[in-house]
């Protein structure tokens, strides 16, 4: 499984990507209206966009509060320290927690059965080796320290006993959170533009013409957000 989650690890800047793009392929509903009315695609969107959007709030609270380095060197597990503050002192693996809740709720955004169902436990298993191979990286470095930080902290779950007192006491770096997440936001915030659009036709009256006005305006607005922040980041002018 270690040997797997290494693997994975010097590939897992595409794993978003490629997941991403599988939302598009053809699949049975996971509501439908034969069994929730006429009104039946206000589930999906409800429902997926309170899961998907959990998922950001989840990845930008635990970069804006306490960010963790360790995003490999070589294609290999590394990291410089055993972060415990912030998020991380509510669960071991915020970022990837709030990556799956992220992936999960544009499937079901998408109301793709074949995403909930086949991709969505495949990620998941993915991730899980991934973590075993870091654990066991950690574990080494940090021996004991990491042993007591995992039989205090969850590795999936996170708990919130306590949470109130970690916002209250920390300071939340919030360019830090634009620019460590700009990339994954303008994806994100992409494929939920169109998987709204093209899947929800009731939203523009089955109108072609306002939907592609639509696309016109907020693709653009999208685009511009992610070059300002990538040209603020790139110049210096904010700095992780």
């Amino acid at each position: 499984m270690i040997a797997i989650g290494n693997f994975f690890f010097k590939y897992r800047n595409w794993l978003f990507i490629i997941l991403y793009l599988l939302l598009f392929v053809p699949s049975s509903q996971l509501f439908c209206e034969d069994k929730f009315g006429g009104n039946y695609y206000l589930w999906p969107l409800v429902i997926g966009l309170a899961i998907t959007i959990s998922g950001q709030l989840t990845r930008g609270a635990t970069i804006g509060l306490a960010y963790i380095i360790r995003g490999g060197k070589d294609g290999k597990v590394y990291a410089e320290e055993l972060v415990t503050a912030g998020i991380f002192n509510h669960c071991r693996n915020p970022l990837y927690v709030g990556n799956i809740l992220m992936l999960l709720g544009v499937g079901v955004l998408s109301n793709s059965l074949l995403y909930v169902l086949i991709i969505m436990p495949l990620f998941m298993f993915i991730y899980h080796t991934i973590v075993l191979a870091e654990e066991k990286y950690l574990l080494n470095k940090f021996g004991e320290a990491f042993q007591l930080y995992c039989n205090r902290v969850n590795r999936w779950v996170p708990s919130l006993k306590g949470i109130a007192t970690t916002f209250a006491t920390m300071h939340f770096t919030w360019k830090r959170w634009l620019v460590k997440e700009y990339n994954t936001q303008f994806v994100w915030l992409t494929g939920i533009t169109l998987i709204i659009l093209f899947k929800y036709p009731q939203l523009t009256n089955f109108n072609s013409e306002k939907r592609t006005f639509v696309l016109a305006l907020i693709l653009p607005l999208l685009l511009v957000y992610y070059l300002t922040i990538r040209y603020l980041k790139k110049s210096g002018r904010w700095k992780e």
